[in-house]
């Protein structure tokens, strides 16, 4: 935990009215059935569709995840175990519907931040023909909070009923986790569940370079046989022919901006850091509930790995919710130590990175607010 300030905002300009909301004033408390219920795209996903991806031409592979998940989704409609002689999930073979197919039972969508993983994704649960209840969509660490909430056996029960279960950011950080995300998909690919998922490392990878453990690799090669692996090239979507991010503004600016924009909260950078340290991710959501906006002053290098991990979480909510972030102090792409972005956990920092710097770009105009 760093040694920031107890002080959750920085102190009052003379002639203004003081902050409304703050961040580190809140502590919510998210129920059980609320994490089942939000198990749905993202509202900055809600409209997204296969149609509406926008291949790059000088990257195959996109337009070709495109049709396999076309492929993928339409072959869903069925209910486990009905033989409709439609032919196999990627037109390999006619279905012999077992309850539990042979070979792979998802897709695993590998590429780089900012290649449209999430997009596909999102895009495949909605042409998933199933009612909404029959499908769901979290993140890693909400599938895992999920399992803490509910317990591992009432998980399996409250997802085996489903059609589709996609799992955005797969990235396994602690083995631990390993484990229990190994053992939960294969009781759901044993109930008829097909999976999808998207990652920066392929299933086969994941774990290399951050832990040493050589006992639960086998664990996560029993993970990659669960998908066809598709892999997704491309540069930062969010960085084609787009604006360089804008510089920070004054600690004045922000503050002047926030009380100017109802529905915004206004928090000290450190001190922020410090109260993520106290709220579970799992609730990270919940704490960006109805914010039209954050604003952070005194933005600076995060001191170790445990808190950047927190703020990465926190940036995915942000960027879920299409909260413009406007911030004082240093710019974005400095968050990180060079040991950081060369480590284990970089590409999860290079898509905090990206994320940040669009909702940056988002908050420009909140900046001319007179």
């Amino acid at each position: 935990m760093s040694s920031s300030s107890p002080a959750s905002v920085p102190a009052p300009i003379t002639g203004t009215a003081p902050a409304t909301v703050s961040l580190c004033a809140r502590e919510p408390h998210v129920p059980a059935d609320r994490l089942v219920a939000e198990m749905v795209p993202p509202p900055r996903f809600d409209s997204v569709r296969f149609g509406t991806y926008i291949p790059d031409p000088n990257q195959p592979s996109q337009s070709e995840a495109v049709r396999v998940l076309e492929d993928f989704a339409g072959g869903l409609g069925e209910a486990p175990g009905a033989d409709t002689g439609r032919r196999g999930f990627f037109g390999l073979g006619r279905s012999k519907a077992p309850k539990t197919p042979a070979g792979p039972r998802g897709v695993y969508l590998d590429g780089g931040y900012g290649v449209g993983k999430t997009h596909l994704l999102a895009s495949l649960w909605h042409a998933t023909p199933a009612e909404p209840s029959r499908k769901a969509f979290g993140t890693f660490v909400e599938l895992t909070n999920l399992v803490g909430a509910l317990g591992f056996q009432q998980t399996v029960r409250t997802l085996s009923g489903h059609r589709l279960l996609c799992i955005d950011e797969f990235e396994l950080d602690d083995p631990g986790d390993t484990v229990l995300v190994s053992s939960l998909l294969a009781r759901l690919v044993e109930a008829g569940v097909a999976l999808a998922a998207t990652s920066n490392t392929l299933p086969g990878k994941l774990g290399e370079g951050r832990f040493a453990a050589a006992d639960f690799l086998r664990e996560i090669q029993g993970l990659s046989a669960h998908f066809r692996a598709l892999r997704i090239d491309g540069e930062d979507y969010r960085h084609r022919g787009l604006p360089e991010a804008p510089a920070p503004y004054s600690d004045e600016q922000v503050t002047r901006a926030a009380r100017a924009t109802e529905g915004a909260s206004l928090d000290g950078f450190p001190a922020l850091l410090d109260h993520l340290a106290r709220v579970h991710p799992s609730r990270y959501g919940a704490l960006t509930d109805g914010l039209t906006a954050v604003c952070l002053t005194g933005v600076r290098p995060v001191p170790d790995q445990s808190t950047a991990l927190r703020l990465v979480v926190l940036a995915d909510r942000l960027y879920d919710r299409e909260v413009p972030v406007l911030a004082s102090g240093l710019p974005f792409d400095r968050l990180f130590s060079e040991e950081m972005l060369n480590g284990g956990y970089r590409k999860k920092y290079f898509r905090a990175i990206s994320r940040l710097t669009a909702l940056a770009r988002d908050a420009a105009r909140l900046a001319d607010t007179p």
